[in-house]
């Protein structure tokens, strides 16, 4: 089906269910607890600086529009269902909802930038994508034209300290779209004319299969994913809960969290397996943003993990070499000094060949005057730095 420029899917879901598949897939994940404005809420378990669709992911256009795509085994439910709002000690906090999107983010652009950011709860859809709706700087994610759609866009990050003059001069993107069989509506993003005229390339759109089974995974142009239509309450009535509810007093806050990565980082891929960011990703791009010697995307703010990288090595070569010198030094000198204690004693060098010995000795004879004992002990000692350079 054809609707607006874009394809949407008109096949149903597989399979109905209530909110107890969210409290139930979730659980290994993070934690759940009760908030009063909200019901449950869900603490995802992740590193500190997790940004919601902008952490360990990618967008990827699909006949549902650009779709968020995410390496967290967990990802196929936060980033389709539900919305995201931040709190300033526990950071980033799920809400759940039965609506599914191809990602709940609203959209902008401004010159040379595409950006997005997260919709709150109990934020309508007529205001989410109108000028009217605001939301802090620091939860915008933009990039340059030419770098959207890339798989590896966490590279490409603008710093946030940009954000403000971004956002004053840009327009909301209001490419909304309406979903029949779910009765859903959403904006698929972008233009996928206009993105593919700045990237240089095409994006086929990659057809979404419906998944019998928690999870997602993209191959061969195709994105398998679970997204089943969900109620709220059972058919019975019956009300689902988590099988724990946690205290928020016992949550670690965002600043307790740890910290893996210095920035929106992931390692681009293909299947969505990988619950934590993979640091390999990020030294290759930094290395090669380095080689490519782009001083626009540094002074953006770019974040360049492997920044660390040249310094730890440098170091790295620096240590083990001097200790060697002054290894080497020592231990010429030891033996030399015991050397020329036993010579001036006249005790015998037993493991001086005998050929060094009688060199030795006819020069010393040569040298040495027969007048007195002292005269060959002092001559003795004159002929001691050549016996040591023989050593």
């Amino acid at each position: 089906m054809f609707f607006a420029g874009m394809y949407i899917t008109s096949q149903k879901a597989t399979a109905q269910v209530t909110f107890q598949v969210f409290y139930d897939e979730l659980s290994p994940y993070g934690t759940w607890v009760s908030n009063p404005d909200y019901g449950y809420v869900w603490i995802p378990d992740v590193d500190r600086g997790f940004t919601p669709y902008a952490t360990n992911g990618y967008w990827v256009f699909t006949s549902d529009g650009w779709t968020w795509v995410s390496y967290y085994p967990w990802g196929w439910a936060p980033f389709h269902y539900g919305r995201w709002y931040t709190d300033a000690y526990y950071g980033p906090i799920w809400v759940p909802d039965n609506q599914w999107g191809p990602g709940w983010v609203t959209w902008r652009r401004s010159e040379g930038y595409y950006g997005w950011a997260p919709i709150g709860p109990g934020i309508s859809i007529n205001v989410a994508y109108s000028n009217g709706y605001n939301i802090p700087y620091n939860q915008w994610t933009f990039v340059r034209y030419g770098d959207f759609g890339r798989t590896n866009i966490n590279n490409y990050y603008i710093n946030s300290s940009n954000n403000i003059t971004i956002i004053n001069n840009s327009t909301v993107i209001n490419n909304t779209q309406i979903d029949k069989s779910r009765n859903v509506t959403y904006n698929a993003g972008p233009d996928r004319t206009e993105v593919e005229k700045y990237a240089g390339k095409k994006f086929t759109p990659v057809a979404i299969k419906e998944s019998s089974k928690p999870g997602q995974n993209l191959s061969k142009n195709q994105l398998e994913l679970y997204r089943p239509q969900v109620q709220k309450n059972s058919s019975s009535g019956h009300k689902p809960v988590p099988s724990k509810v946690e205290d928020l007093k016992n949550v670690k806050s965002s600043g307790q969290k740890a910290s893996n990565s210095p920035s929106k980082n992931s390692n681009p891929g293909i299947e969505q397996k990988s619950s934590q960011p993979k640091k390999v990703g990020e030294s290759q791009k930094g290395e090669s943003m380095k080689q490519q010697g782009n001083p626009v995307k540094k002074n953006e703010g770019v974040k360049q993990p492997n920044q660390v990288s040249p310094k730890n090595n440098s170091g790295g070569m620096k240590q083990p070499n001097q200790p060697n010198p002054k290894s080497n030094s020592e231990g010429v000198k030891q033996p030399n000094q015991s050397n020329q204690k036993k010579n001036a004693e006249g005790s015998k060098q037993p493991n001086q060949p005998n050929q060094k010995k009688k060199g030795e000795v006819a020069k010393e004879s040569k040298q040495s005057s027969p007048s007195t004992k002292s005269n060959e002990e002092k001559q003795g000692k004159q002929s001691k730095p050549p016996k040591n350079k023989a050593e």
